[in-house]
């Protein structure tokens, strides 16, 4: 019989997140126990809606609070990031810094989401982990720095697992294009604002196949280097294939509009996530894809949920199905 204390234990920096909640849900499933840290862990208890966490009262910016929450772990996700793209500069490494840190004291495999931002355009469309890392914005630029640092520490020691991908469809509305360009979060779809022409592929990345794909990863330590990247191609869809899909979710035909980047333009002098996503734009105006070729050689498959049922389970955690889909979902 399996006990508690012989289950493999990992830290989730970030669980009320994302990226950082989906992998916990996803350990959880395959029966690891899980540490999630956070600053005020009763609240955290109360409203992630994850049950099974162990939370642990630690704060992600603060080495030694991290450090303390990953003794005896063997596996640490980072999944921290800051809300609304704000503060990139001053929080991701220093939140990295303490991540590497707490890895490398408990000798255990570092987690992190990779992301296309630090590509320029002189490496598109197609990306692979070979591909020159020319970022064409401040973001892409720290997210450099952040993968160099884990380099870094990857010769001195500690064992890294990136796994890339595009942008996150999920079913929070924090940092993913789904929910802050697209749709409005707590209402019904009525029209998409969409960010780039319609024509040009781009690539997304449900978070469920996101998680099921780094686990695996992750799991299969035993033929894994000490720095490890893997590509993920996700969804690539063109604005009008995705524009369908959600048609097809909703069942109704929907107005497409541009995402107003004169008013976002505007705005950004006196609002970072607008600053922030304005910069972002580059990535809707050209086809950038993700090469997974190294990530099936390896799994066999990408884990793929198809487009209608990822958008499904976004939306209805988003709030923006119709009160009828709604019901049937409960």
């Amino acid at each position: 019989m399996t006990t508690t204390q012989d289950k493999k234990l990992a830290l989730v920096i970030g669980a009320t997140g994302g990226i950082g909640g989906a992998v916990a849900e996803r350990l959880l499933a395959g029966g690891w126990r899980v540490r999630a840290l956070h600053r005020d862990p009763e609240t955290a208890r109360r409203t992630a809606g994850r049950r099974g966490l162990e939370w642990v009262k630690g704060d992600a910016m603060v080495e030694g609070d991290v450090v303390a929450a990953a003794q005896g772990v063997s596996l640490v996700m980072h999944g921290a990031n800051p809300p609304g793209y704000r503060n990139w500069a001053r929080l991701q490494l220093p939140m990295l810094n303490a991540s590497i840190a707490a890895a490398k004291s408990a000798n255990a495999r570092l987690v992190f989401p990779g992301t296309v931002y630090h590509y320029g355009p002189d490496a598109f469309p197609n990306l692979t982990a070979a591909s020159p890392q020319n970022p064409a914005t401040r973001k892409g630029a720290i997210r450099v720095q952040m993968e160099q640092r884990l380099a870094e520490a990857a010769e001195t020691g500690l064992r890294v697992l990136i796994v890339r991908c595009g942008d996150f469809i999920g079913p929070k509305p924090g940092n993913n294009w789904l929910a802050q360009g697209l749709v409005k979060p707590g209402k019904p779809v009525s029209a998409v604002s969409y960010p780039g022409p319609l024509s040009v592929p781009h690539c997304w990345a449900y978070l469920p196949d996101v998680a099921e794909t780094m686990v695996r990863l992750a799991q299969d330590e035993a033929n894994l280097g000490a720095f490890e990247v893997f590509h993920m191609r996700g969804q690539t869809l063109t604005g009008d294939e995705l524009v369908a899909a959600l048609e097809r979710v909703v069942g109704r035909k929907l107005p497409v509009s541009r995402l107003p980047w004169f008013a976002i333009r505007g705005l950004a002098p006196f609002n970072e996530t607008f600053r922030e996503m304005l910069e972002m734009r580059y990535l809707w105006e050209t086809p950038v894809l993700l090469d997974n070729a190294r990530l099936v050689a390896r799994l066999g498959a990408e884990p793929h949920t198809p487009i209608e049922d990822a958008l499904r389970a976004a939306l209805r955690g988003l709030g923006c199905l119709p009160q009828a889909e709604m019901a049937r979902a409960a």
